[in-house]
């Protein structure tokens, strides 16, 4: 019996570990996250496990609803002690999901901590941590996993006041114009404010997300990024545009699809001659528990799979614009029950390519079954491999959890003879690294 976590965890060949060696530590480029750079730039403190893990991890708090603890102790007022000891009482029933993995990685990569998490050595884990954590600020935190690259998640309207570099890491804003697609007046006020341009026109508006995309672009950002739950299925001229923008607080439901699908076209052009790489996140459905919804708010647990995405409208948005026009685009499925079909798409219109296991897929089989489905319908060779999606700094740990996943994908191959070392070292260094430094240009 192999020991508690140890450091052939996940790897189960001679050839996965000789992978692995080649790329576990090999820097980080995180190019699509939800960190705040204002505690980068502050060089936050990190005084409690407790705030760290689950301040703000929707993962934790719905793992732990699932396991029946009161919301007193996920969002509500119990203290961050009371919280770490609820979490570390469920911990044994997660058997399989990533959460365990990525706690107990966490524990040993940050914390020297090597022993389970459970009911009985939460105090001891507790008190061992935030000891060690008296002494740890948020970028001791990115030195640590050689952090050498993060993209946040910026609203149009934000300032950007804080991205820069800080100890050798780039924070860079990533264009996410999710709230544009409403047409809400108050949002596109607040916008005409920070454009300051006056919006009364499609003209205006476009004319204000030119403002904003340039200033991200300014400030660093290369990346944008989408979430919608599935592709507009029709796609208004410019002159329908600007009447249906002109009444947009009246439009019916196939007159607004028809409105998103005109603005997305063209951000994807702008995007285009600014080089941005243009990510969509697809088939999620958003606060689904409408009380929770009211009492928690966004991003709490409560976003769910939906139906998988119809492949002719994917591929009718591709077909939008010409090849030329189309910026580096990344797909990213919460429902992968179609991701062979999305993944043969990949091979029709240039400049396209599937994303990483996104969300509940980003566990052990979901991740390999992401690597299998690229490699059999796609490439996995220009793959961009692994992102945390996270709010949280603790969070690096879940690029070393991809890399042993990818190093024992890979090394199957080479020990059933079907693939050269060589080539796979090449290959999984380029996964984990040299394909989106190449990408983003950095």
């Amino acid at each position: 019996m192999r020991a508690f976590f140890d450091d052939n965890l996940l790897l189960g060949t001679f050839a996965a570990k000789e992978i692995y060696s080649a790329v576990k530590d090999l820097p980080i480029i995180d190019y699509h996250c939800h960190l705040d750079e204002n505690k980068i730039a502050d060089n936050a403190e990190l005084s409690d496990i407790g705030e760290l893990w689950l301040s703000g991890d929707h993962y934790k708090w719905r793992a732990m609803r699932l396991c029946g603890v009161e919301e007193e102790y996920i969002t509500g007022k119990a203290s961050y002690c009371d919280k770490f000891k609820k979490y570390a009482q469920i911990l044994p029933m997660l058997i399989g999901n990533p959460l365990y993995y990525w706690t107990h990685l966490e524990l040993k990569q940050i914390f020297g901590i090597t022993e389970p998490l459970n009911e009985k050595s939460a105090d001891t884990i507790y008190e061992a941590a935030n000891k060690k954590l008296k002494k740890l600020k948020v970028r001791d935190l990115l030195k640590r996993y050689k952090v050498e690259y993060i993209a946040t998640t910026d609203d149009p309207t934000s300032m950007l006041n804080a991205h820069s570099v800080y100890d050798g890491t780039i924070v860079a804003p990533t264009f996410r114009p999710d709230k544009l697609f409403f047409f809400d007046d108050d949002y596109i006020s607040a916008l005409a404010n920070v454009a300051e341009v006056k919006i009364e026109t499609l003209e205006d508006l476009l004319a204000a997300i030119s403002k904003r995309l340039d200033f991200f672009v300014s400030k660093g950002c290369k990346i944008s990024d989408h979430g919608f739950e599935t592709f507009p299925h029709s796609y208004a001229t410019q002159t329908e545009a600007k009447k249906l923008f002109a009444r947009r607080n009246e439009l019916s439901k196939e007159e607004k699809n028809s409105l998103f699908g005109f603005l997305l076209v063209w951000l994807t052009r702008e995007y285009a001659r600014r080089n941005i790489v243009m990510q969509i996140h697809l088939t999620v459905i958003r606060n689904n528990n409408t009380e929770m919804f009211k009492r928690c708010g966004a991003d709490s647990g409560f976003d769910l799979i939906a139906e998988p995405q119809s492949v002719k409208d994917v591929i009718l948005f591709f077909n939008q614009v010409q090849d030329d026009e189309r910026p580096v685009t990344v797909l990213y499925t919460l429902n992968d029950a179609n991701s062979s079909a999305l993944s043969a798409v990949t091979g029709a219109f240039h400049n396209v390519r599937m994303g990483a296991a996104w969300w509940f897929n980003d566990t052990v089989e979901g991740i390999r079954r992401n690597l299998s489905t690229i490699a059999e319908y796609s490439v996995l060779g220009t793959n961009l491999g692994m992102l945390t999606d996270s709010r949280s700094f603790s969070s690096y740990a879940r690029f070393d959890f991809f890399r042993r996943i990818l190093s024992d994908y890979i090394g199957k191959f080479v020990e059933c003879g079907e693939y050269d070392m060589q080539s796979a070292v090449c290959i999984a260094q380029n996964i984990c690294y040299n394909n989106i430094k190449g990408v983003l240009g950095l």
